[in-house]
């Protein structure tokens, strides 16, 4: 045998170098304008902006698909409409696919799900978190039943997953028909204003099959998904403004379940007092104010990255650093429904309280809230089940747990969030706490109301009653004598009890009882 010239191994390298090029260029300049044209991104320019210059690494960049028929076998693009890889982000491993709409509208076909497939099994075995940048057409139609089993591909490592990695969809364009469900999956949901778009079925078949005409943007729009259904945690209006808060909350996150949050020193004074909070708060407790707010004094540089803003809004979830430590913030918000909690409030949180105990965040519960919120409408739309669902999550949470009641905390509602009788390691309270099992005034038109009804004067007798109950079962100490609470704090030293508390806490380990798995309500 001859061996060949070194000339030829160099040919074949200028050859390999020019397919590359090729396969990252794409289907050319016009498939790039028109892309542009709608408001989105290239693939690669999205992957450029979530990571690291110069770090990502993409993997069979050469597939192609072997389907035949409906001109299939002469449309053969390299990377078959999706690109997947991993990269650094702010220097931590990350992996991604990517589907790039210029190639068969993004659509997914068994060559497309394949290196999905491995991407995904890649990253859990790595223990790195995932994202998919999201914007593709949904089965490729052409290759028939083997682009739907793809998708349950797909879905099955995504429920395998979950709490082992983050997942992070990002939606980036259009998400149709099973592929909608892999978002839903995942742990955080990102959309783009005006360009996202999600459903199940879209306007043509909706229109079809009900008579009901509706666009894309009303159907399955980002803002629809963000404050309708809760299915989107995050919007934004540039693809560029949502990728840099991927970035942001990829920092906030573990890798992966056996590791801890990154630590990142913020500057701020770990027992800085917050005096404004005597401000921010009525002491009337039908007071309104913005828990954000409080929220904002109590955290790191007052930085509150929340999920879910626009769904639920009478509770708010988020992460934030105590002392450069990641936590998750849970806390009512009096501003809506004056805080009382809802079946969507309820299910939201179960949600977060998930997360954050999959992925080893402290849990931080900040409680002023006047009960569940009466009335047929929430009954009948389940909120038992929905209370439940918080009740399960908080009591199956393994993480450290601190709950501040700063208010009203009445009924119920109080035992839901985070109460010491269903787990949390401490309790904290500030000395306008009215823990009990309903107002004062209700409570006193229950007790005492033959007393009442039969009294010479009815209102001087409800008056005297409610002040009676609440000096004797509603003063700041009568949780605290109980043991219900484990000590009663100035709120302007509130950031300096939860960072040391939290310090204590931290190496808190907890053995669960062996089983398959719990049975949550739905």
């Amino acid at each position: 045998m001859v061996d060949k010239p070194h000339s030829d191994l160099g040919s074949r390298v200028a050859e390999l170098h020019s397919v590359k090029a090729t396969a990252v260029a794409g289907p050319g300049p016009r498939a790039s304008a028109q892309q542009h044209a709608k408001g989105k991104l290239t693939v690669r320019e999205r992957l450029d902006l979530l990571f690291d210059e110069g770090t990502f690494r993409e993997i069979e960049q050469l597939r192609r698909h072997r389907a035949a028929g409906f001109g299939l076998e002469d449309r053969r693009p390299h990377t078959d409409g999706v690109v997947t890889g991993w990269g650094k982000v702010d220097g931590r491993t990350v992996f991604a696919y990517a589907h790039d709409f210029r190639i068969f509208g993004g659509s997914l076909g068994e060559a497309h799900a394949e290196k999905i497939h491995k991407i995904m099994d890649m990253a859990e075995s790595a223990g790195a978190p995932l994202v998919c940048l999201g914007d593709g057409a949904g089965a490729r139609i052409q290759e028939g039943v083997t682009a739907l089993a793809g998708y349950g591909g797909i879905f099955r490592r995504n429920v395998q997953a979950s709490g082992v990695i983050p997942q992070i969809s990002v939606m980036l364009g259009p998400c149709a028909g099973g592929a909608a469900y892999s978002p839903a999956l995942t742990d955080f949901v990102f959309a783009v204003r005006n360009v996202a778009q999600l459903y199940l079925t879209g306007p043509d078949v909706v229109q079809a099959v009900t008579g009901e005409t509706v666009t894309h943007e009303q159907l399955g729009g980002a803002e629809v998904h963000a404050s309708v259904t809760g299915t989107v945690s995050f919007v934004h209006d540039t693809e560029a403004e949502c990728l840099a808060e991927v970035r942001h909350l990829l920092s906030l996150l573990p890798s992966n379940n056996r590791e801890l949050p990154p630590v990142q020193p913020t500057g701020d004074l770990p027992d800085r007092r917050c005096p404004r909070l005597l401000d921010l708060v009525p002491a009337d407790p039908r007071g309104s104010y913005d828990m954000r707010e409080v929220i904002g004094e109590i955290v790191d540089d007052g930085d509150l990255l929340e999920v879910h803003a626009s769904w639920a809004r009478n509770i708010v979830c988020g992460l934030a650093r105590l002392d450069g430590h990641v936590v998750g913030i849970v806390a009512n918000q009096p501003r809506m429904l004056a805080g009382a909690l809802d079946g969507l409030a309820s299910a939201k949180a179960a949600r977060f309280v998930q997360t954050c105990d999959a992925f080893s965040i402290p849990l931080v519960t900040l409680v002023d809230v006047p009960g569940f919120l009466p009335g047929t409408a929430q009954e009948h739309s389940g909120i038992i089940r929905h209370g439940a669902q918080l009740l399960y999550a908080y009591c199956s949470a393994t993480v450290p747990r601190i709950q501040v009641i700063l208010r009203k905390a009445y009924g119920g509602a109080y035992i839901v969030m985070d109460s010491r009788s269903i787990g949390a390691d401490l309790s904290f309270a500030w000395p306008s706490n009215e823990i009990a099992v309903m107002g004062a005034e209700s409570a006193a038109n229950v007790v005492f109301r033959k007393e009442i009804a039969a009294a010479p004067d009815p209102e001087v007798a409800r008056r005297q009653r409610i002040k009676q109950y609440e000096q004797e079962l509603m003063h700041p100490y009568y949780a605290a004598e109980r043991g219900l609470v484990d000590d009663v704090i100035d709120p302007a030293e509130t950031r300096a009890v939860l960072v040391g508390a939290l310090e204590t806490l931290r190496a808190k380990r907890v053995q669960l009882p062996g089983r398959k798995h719990g049975n949550p309500p739905t």
